[in-house]
């Protein structure tokens, strides 16, 4: 994977544009996270500046007297590297790096950086060096050539082109190398994926740093890392919860979803967030203590709406509770957000509240059906206790009545079995 902030603590400059929609406050919010994510990366600020504009500029955007200014600023306190807390075009890279003559990064380059540093199964691995590969082709410039040392070397220039030519060449063959890497991975994901067909699943989902990875270790002792940083989990993990000997649960984790996500990213971690398209139920986890956990709840759900998964059944799970004073955010979520449970995962408040909910989630999936077999059919009343309970049989002379309780989501299988010959 590449390395776009190095290891050696580069300094930045960091910078924003506050157009009329947006308010100080969210700004200030904004910057802050922005602040965290370019630690989280590795890099040392040296400075923060905003700019007050109707709308971003189409060729710096920031203007090009900005621009210049950037440049002084860049050049007195020795600063490597500006990051910008929007995405910025490819034309708007090239002539921010012709002023400013520094590395350019925006907000979207920066998570891909995390997202490398972070990954650690090939899986993840895989995925992220697409997206960063598929983000960087349209903006190569002065700053990111000579790929040929990371994925080439002798034999990998074209006669005639230039070095830009040529590193656009090794990414566009090595994009081509991981997407089909990815298509065997997820037809490995498929076989996993059908054996948890017969499971009742649940899938956390969350805003970054929501809390997700620590209720997973609170329901299943599933020791995964839970770091008080963004994005400390990549990979999904999938864990069982036996709430009791005829209540069982599969609960996966999933990455988290932070505001303008790369859509590269969404893109490459498909097969990661299959988890959450096939589970029956999305917990979505929010941090109650953030002061804009209502745009966090916006921003995962317009990537659920991306992933077409906005529609499947949902609960909302307020943790971190032990870090608010009052009750006035519990009574504003319990009037906003009714049905919710109000947690913390940390402290395992409310954990047994949560607990009954899945409980009464996991019976909702279950209806009952009579069925009537000849009675030669106790092979076709053999297949059925593989997948059903089996909760009554009547006998007659013909006839064979079985009463069921069965998944909702295996009433096809049933169809298709009894039409069976």
């Amino acid at each position: 994977m590449l390395d776009i902030i190095n290891s050696n603590n580069e300094k930045a400059i960091l910078v924003a544009v506050k157009t009329p929609v947006n308010s100080r406050e969210r700004l200030e919010e904004q910057l802050s996270e922005l602040r965290l994510l370019a630690k989280t990366a590795g890099a040392e600020i040296s400075e923060v500046i905003t700019q007050d504009r109707i709308r971003p500029d189409t060729a710096y955007f920031v203007g090009k007297g900005k621009a210049s200014e950037l440049a002084e600023i860049a050049e007195d306190t020795g600063s490597d590297l500006i990051i910008f807390d929007d995405d910025l075009s490819p034309t708007q890279v090239r002539n921010l790096e012709r002023v400013i003559n520094r590395k350019i990064l925006d907000r979207s380059g920066l998570i891909l950086d995390i997202f490398a540093a972070h990954a650690r199964t090939s899986e993840a691995k895989t995925q992220v060096e697409l997206a960063q590969l598929e983000y960087m082709l349209p903006r190569l410039t002065r700053a990111w050539t000579h790929l040929s040392k990371q994925y080439g070397g002798i034999g990998t220039k074209g006669p005639g082109e230039t070095q830009i030519e040529t590193d656009r060449r090794i990414i566009r063959r090595r994009i081509a190398l991981l997407k089909e890497k990815l298509r065997k991975i997820e037809s490995l994901e498929e076989v996993k994926s059908a054996r948890r067909k017969d499971f009742f699943t649940v899938s956390l989902v969350g805003y970054t740093n929501a809390g997700k990875s620590t209720l997973l270790n609170k329901l299943t002792n599933a020791g995964v890392l839970a770091e008080d940083k963004l994005f400390a989990t990549l990979d999904s993990t999938t864990r069982s919860l036996e709430i009791s000997d005829s209540v069982k649960i599969l609960l996966s984790d999933t990455v988290g979803f932070i505001r303008k996500l790369p859509h590269h990213l969404i893109a490459s971690f498909h097969s990661t967030l299959k988890v959450a398209r096939d589970a029956d139920v999305i917990l979505h986890v929010i941090d109650i203590s953030h002061p804009f956990f209502e745009d966090h709840i916006k921003v995962v759900n317009d990537t659920l709406e991306q992933l077409g998964l906005l529609k499947k059944r949902q609960l909302m799970i307020f943790n971190k509770i032990d870090n608010i004073s009052g009750r006035t955010a519990i009574e504003y979520v319990s009037s906003q957000f009714p049905g919710s449970v109000i947690i913390s995962a940390e402290r395992g408040m409310n954990i047994a509240m949560l607990i009954q909910k899945l409980e009464e989630m996991f019976e909702k999936q279950f209806v009952e059906k009579k069925i009537r077999f000849s009675a030669s059919s106790s092979g076709q009343i053999a297949k059925l206790r593989a997948f059903a309970e089996i909760l009554d049989t009547k006998y007659d002379y013909e006839y064979v009545d079985v009463t069921l309780k069965v998944e909702k989501k295996h009433l096809k299988r049933i169809e298709n079995m009894l039409n069976e010959k």
